[in-house]
């Protein structure tokens, strides 16, 4: 991020609080739910409301397919009321932790489990599905509905408050759908071609009409590496397809995207999204919706001028 003393900070904020910035205010008598990713964090949290205690493991502006856990954190999901995760393979350097967790009889809800995944379609994981699944806000209502009947089942939750706050989340959640639809729509179809580190846009390309023209990186995790013949395809498919800009993620560096941007020989914008973690508060980026509304004005200013 540009601001790297600001994300550091609010980075060790969360390192020593481990709560997502929509966690509820209660103390231990709560139920306790843990949640991967901070931005499942996000929406647990507005979801159940105060009615438990959300506990988030990936802290602000990190890579989801690489985070790791304390052992005191890792303890933590053995004794939750209940655990959620994304799945589809996202949470690679995590997964032993939830196999165990889950093993032991810990109640685990696999966001991935509740949406209708896409494959991706290129590159070297073409054909596996594709965890990226919040880049459509209309596929987030799926999880939400998922989030609502598990946390119902959890004692000491009141469901008539539970049910009120997804609904309103819901509601929420259509409401940037339509914002979104009306931004992408304005963009002309042949400049919706999207660019970035690697494969993250597949749902949001599936719901609004853009082409994925292609990623720095071949792959569905950032732990994958370009070779330079896979970079100098991409650049040919770039410069084919006169893209104005390519985005880069905030989570991750944007050193191959400048790459690419000067291997296509033509005057390419680099653009910063937030694509797979929340930011610290007031980077941007703090809520799951004030991320999508984030991207939805990059992107549409990115791609239109």
């Amino acid at each position: 991020m540009r601001h790297a003393t600001l994300a550091a900070l609010a980075t060790a904020v969360f390192a020593l609080t481990g709560c997502s910035a929509a966690a509820g205010s209660g103390g231990l008598d709560q139920p306790q739910i843990v949640v991967t990713t901070n931005i499942l964090g996000d929406v647990v949290g507005e979801v159940v409301g105060d009615q438990a205690e959300v506990t988030t493991l990936m802290r602000a502006n990190a890579d989801p397919h690489s985070f790791e856990i304390s052992a005191q954190e890792a303890a933590m999901l053995g004794d939750a009321d209940l655990i959620v995760s994304s799945g589809l393979g996202l949470e690679e350097g995590l997964q032993q932790h939830l196999d165990r967790a889950a093993g032991a009889g810990a109640p685990l809800l696999v966001a991935g489990d509740a949406v209708e995944a896409l494959p991706y379609t290129s590159g070297d994981a073409a054909g596996a599905p594709d965890p990226h699944f919040w880049t459509d806000p209309g596929t987030m209502i799926d999880v939400v509905d998922a989030i609502e009947v598990s946390a119902s089942e959890i004692d000491g939750i009141d469901r008539t408050k539970l049910a009120e706050h997804a609904d309103a989340y819901r509601e929420e959640l259509r409401t940037l759908d339509a914002e979104m639809t009306s931004a992408f729509e304005a963009i002309p179809q042949e400049r919706r071609a999207l660019v970035t580190n690697h494969h993250v846009f597949g749902y949001l390309a599936e719901r609004y009409g853009f082409r994925v023209v292609g990623a720095a990186i071949p792959g569905g995790t950032t732990l994958a590496a370009p070779s330079a013949a896979d970079l100098r395809e991409l650049s040919d498919a770039i410069t084919r397809a006169g893209v104005s800009t390519i985005f880069a993620e905030s989570s991750q560096p944007d050193r191959l995207v400048q790459v690419l941007a000067s291997e296509a020989d033509i005057d390419v914008r680099v653009e910063e999204l937030y694509t797979e973690s929340l930011t610290g508060p007031g980077e941007g980026a703090e809520t799951y919706l004030e991320m999508m509304r984030a991207n939805t004005a990059r992107i549409s200013e990115g791609l239109t001028k």
